[in-house]
């Protein structure tokens, strides 16, 4: 079993392998980790004239399945509140928006690391 400290690095690892991933396709970070009243928002990102959450998700092995099938009704039901609370709160990011979602498998050490990006994944 994964220790608590030990899964919030493996996140904040995966949150970085995805934004190096999505910046190397022209999008733009705008914010990491941002807290709403309905959850948090791992990273906000600009692509052209669209405001872009997106769900990372990462594992070290597919033991569990892929990560992107932990995204639940129920979370998908908080990043998209949050999504909308972020929305009326920053009027200076574009008010067109969507969810990605951005599974990361491997660890650090790894030479093998896959990354899948599922562009408006929550609609």
């Amino acid at each position: 079993m994964v220790k608590t400290g030990e899964r919030q690095k493996m996140g904040k690892w995966g949150e970085t392998i995805a934004e190096d991933f999505l910046t190397q396709r022209g999008m733009r970070l705008i914010a990491r980790n941002v807290r709403t009243q309905y959850g948090e928002l791992d990273l906000v990102m600009l692509d052209d004239e669209q405001t872009v959450f997106v769900e990372v998700k990462t594992r070290t092995s597919l033991s569990f399945g892929y990560p992107e099938i932990s995204v639940t009704d129920k979370k998908a039901d908080h990043i998209l509140r949050s999504a909308e609370d972020f929305i009326q709160k920053h009027t200076e990011v574009p008010d067109a928006w969507r969810v990605d979602v951005v599974a990361v498998i491997g660890y650090p050490e790894s030479a093998n690391i896959q990354v899948e990006w599922f562009p408006n994944a929550l609609h």
